[in-house]
């Protein structure tokens, strides 16, 4: 038995698993929070000095954690930017994924090169905020005499795996995160120069991107490092996904991607077309709108979300006729940016608590169906769907979530997948190093405890519930999706 680690290093904390290279079976486990990564009020940083993440990875990796292990993988926070000069300095700190001052950047750069489909057209994905081909073109234009030096651009996983390997010459990348740069095309698998000449004014150095199972190197005590990738892909890796199997991903803001055997090419921009970190693809979907959703909703009606829940079980599907577009923040699928919620069908017998509850879920949940339907009709396969968050465990989602997905929604045991993930991948390179793996197949781990929920009588009334939602977001938006 062989055992090996994973490292996540999210945008607060690093988390290490430690597995048997055989089952995947978690040994042992580690966490630290990065210092500085909140301030005094909670609120997450958007810039940060790097060496944070290696003080928390020692801090994560105390008490013999490590001992025995083979091979470690890296799984970090995607889209932020490390910038270095011509001898590898770092020249200011991080940007972060969450930093979002780039958006008139963002909007400069999608008309630069001709709009949303040369973009999409280029590298699968019209430039927004987070992403470090717009971060570049806003330093550019805010940090002119720091841009100047900057000579090398390298993400959080890139910096990491360099860093554990002692700051060899050649650094490396891996196609997953480097498809969500705004700079690597998963369709060709190459760079686009060009863009960052556009974004920044000149050349940088970037990564060499490496195949999924190839070794980034090894430590000088031989311990073999793999070739990391981001959090949604390192995820989708620990969660074992395969062609048909799709992920809804609950946070304040919503996401559907899935595994797909090619990179997608969408005009209008609302597919972001990801690589993932086994040699196919991850088409994801953005919603601007989810638990937001629910904690709005809870407010208002003065309870939190498992009140929320058990209020929404005491109404009906259709919610009495109440329906809830879901827009709070604008929104992305469909790209609908400054429009607001909407409330509709009110009557008497419908204004009760546990009819807006309801239609709450309803509306969020038709809203990610929406970003569901986007893939479907791409030619995604979508046969059952992973909830992942914390509000996944919530009784009304997993009640109403299977007939409006019109899919079996499956529910996972919490756990850090992104670092299962990483740990995961570096059983592969080191299979493969040692001729007992294919480079083109990862190891099969056992899968993850989790529930399932078919829609079984169920589905025709989910879908007559969407088929509600849908009148009512087609006569408020008309032809929106036409337009996305």
């Amino acid at each position: 038995m062989g055992i090996v680690a994973g490292l996540d290093s999210s945008s607060t904390y690093t988390r290490i698993v430690v597995c048997d290279t055989d089952t995947g079976a978690v040994l042992r486990q580690g966490y630290a929070a990065h210092p500085g990564a909140v301030d005094s009020t909670g609120a997450k940083q958007t810039e940060l000095d790097p060496q944070a993440w290696l003080m928390s990875l020692g801090d994560a990796a105390t008490g013999g954690l490590l001992e025995g292990v083979q091979a470690i993988g890296v799984s970090a926070q995607q889209h932020g930017v490390i910038a270095l000069d011509a001898g590898g300095v770092l020249i200011r700190p991080a940007l972060l994924g969450n930093d979002k001052r780039g958006q008139a950047a963002a909007a400069d750069l999608t008309d630069a090169l001709g709009g949303r489909p040369a973009w999409a057209e280029a590298v699968g994905a019209v430039p927004q905020a987070a992403q470090p081909v717009t971060k570049l073109r806003w330093l550019a234009r805010t940090e002119p005499e720091n841009v100047r030096r900057i000579a090398e651009v390298l993400q959080p996983h890139d910096w990491l795996v360099w860093q554990l390997l002692g700051r060899p010459v050649r650094r490396t990348t891996d196609r997953g995160d480097a498809s969500g740069t705004g700079y690597w095309s998963a369709a060709t698998g190459a760079y686009r120069p060009d863009l960052i000449e556009l974004a920044l004014g000149h050349q940088v150095s970037l990564p060499e991107v490496i195949g999924p199972a190839e070794p980034a190197g090894h430590t000088p005590e031989g311990l073999l490092i793999s070739a990391g990738t981001g959090e949604t892909m390192a995820a989708a890796l620990g969660l074992g996904l395969g062609i048909g199997d799709a992920v809804v991903s609950l946070g304040a803001s919503g996401s559907a991607f899935a595994v797909h055997h090619e990179a997608l090419v969408d005009p209008t921009g609302t597919i972001t077309s990801f690589a993932d970190a086994t040699g196919m693809h991850l088409p994801v979907v953005h919603t601007l709108n989810a638990v937001r959703v629910l904690r709005g909703t809870a407010e208002l009606l003065g309870t939190d979300l498992e009140g929320l829940s058990a209020l929404a079980l005491k109404s009906t599907p259709g919610s009495h006729g109440l329906v809830l577009l879901p827009y709070l923040e604008g929104e992305r699928t469909p790209q609908l940016p400054h429009t607001a919620g909407t409330l509709t069908g009110l009557r008497r017998e419908s204004m009760k608590p546990e009819h807006l509850a309801r239609a709450a879920f309803e509306g969020m949940l038709c809203g990610l169906a929406d970003a569901l339907d986007v893939l479907r009709g791409r030619g995604v396969a979508v046969h059952r769907v992973f909830l992942l968050g914390a509000a996944a465990s919530l009784p009304a989602v997993q009640a109403a979530a299977p007939g409006l997905f019109g899919a079996q929604v499956v529910v996972v045991q919490p756990a850090d997948y992104a670092a299962v993930g990483a740990a995961r991948q570096a059983a592969w390179a080191l299979g493969v190093q040692h001729g007992t793996l294919s480079p083109h197949q990862p190891p099969h781990w056992q899968t993850a405890p989790y529930q399932a929920f078919d829609p079984g009588d169920e589905l025709a009334v989910g879908q007559a519930v969407r088929q509600q939602y849908v009148a009512v977001r087609e006569q408020t938006h008309p032809g929106a999706f036409a337009q996305s």
